[in-house]
């Protein structure tokens, strides 16, 4: 449905995109994930066709983005970076006028607004100018003309940036409930977003791809998967309790409240074990619970070449 092939992009002597390949299949939602500055919005616009790429190749369904420009885009809806619309303008007459920009007319076009109108509950802002209206509403009127034409593509950049939590779980919603039946290509720096929306992730620093995994994938990759935490009243007791445990690789205290954490050597630390050796050494502990990875890690270890301890 959306794909890109070698696809470079440079301004002068900055090389913003270097290289970048991958496909996003029918059903599938795909983050971009990466620091500020990685070239995921570049990307995007190369695909959306707002920028032409310096080389390479990027297609929408099928359609090159530049032999085939209006074909690629009939068959996209564009959400860009902060959900630009004209902030004089009431959602009514935002949606009214793209849907005359992407040809809709008759009762296809009432049809269509009505649709995107309903499914993103936007009834009770309809007549108010687009400025007055909170972050939250204001992506939901760029998601609303990015699926008014009902397109089987989606390219969201960075859809709940700015957004407070409830806010990002609103949008986080709507994007799962629109990827039942579209695919989704979304950038986004906020790694819960990841675990929260995506089905598959992309690792971007420095213009290249750095990683392409599922999210349980990436999470397999932390230090912190297998390992198992506890809060102790003496932590040196603790680690000298569990020192030359089978199973156990090292230790790491973190956090004002100073959890401590038990890594794990070839398989997960088995909580049940960590438990029964602090009562025997009589070290008294609160807190102990299996660590699932942390995303964060992760992604600090790829994107700059950190080694794991």
């Amino acid at each position: 449905m959306i794909e890109a092939h070698a696809l470079h992009k440079r301004y002068g002597r900055l090389l913003a995109v270097d290289d970048i390949s991958f496909k996003v299949e029918p059903g599938e939602v795909l983050g971009f994930l990466g620091p500020n500055g990685a070239g995921k919005s570049t990307t995007m616009k190369m695909i959306a066709g707002f920028l032409a790429p310096s080389a390479g190749t990027a297609r929408v369904c099928g359609h090159d983005v530049v032999s085939e420009p209006m074909a690629a885009r009939r068959a996209l809806g564009y959400l860009p970076e902060g959900a630009p619309a004209y902030g004089e303008m009431t959602p009514s007459a935002f949606l009214r006028f793209v849907a005359d920009v992407r040809g809709l007319s008759g009762e296809h076009r009432r049809a269509r607004i009505d649709a995107v109108v309903g499914r993103l509950s936007l009834q009770g802002v309809l007549r108010q100018p687009i400025d007055t209206l909170s972050k939250g509403f204001k992506r939901r009127v760029g998601l609303a003309a990015a699926i008014l034409h009902d397109p089987p593509a989606l390219v969201l950049d960075e859809p709940t940036d700015g957004l407070d939590p409830n806010q990002k779980h609103e949008v986080r919603t709507l994007i799962r409930e629109l990827a039942r039946d579209r695919t989704v290509l979304l950038s986004t720096h906020i790694l819960e977003e990841v675990e929260a929306v995506c089905s598959r992730a992309m690792v971007v620093a420095r213009g290249k791809v750095l990683a392409d995994s599922t999210p349980a994938e990436l999470l397999a990759r932390s230090r912190y998967q297998g390992a198992v935490s506890l809060l102790a009243a003496d932590s040196i007791a603790a680690r000298a309790a569990l020192d030359g445990m089978p199973g156990v690789s090292g230790f790491q205290q973190e956090g004002v409240e100073g959890r401590l954490y038990v890594f794990p050597q070839g398989r997960p630390v088995s909580p049940e074990a960590v438990s029964a050796r602090l009562r025997e050494r009589g070290v008294e502990y609160s807190g102990l619970q299996p660590e699932r990875g942390r995303l964060d890690e992760v992604f600090r270890r790829i994107t700059t070449g950190e080694a794991q301890p």
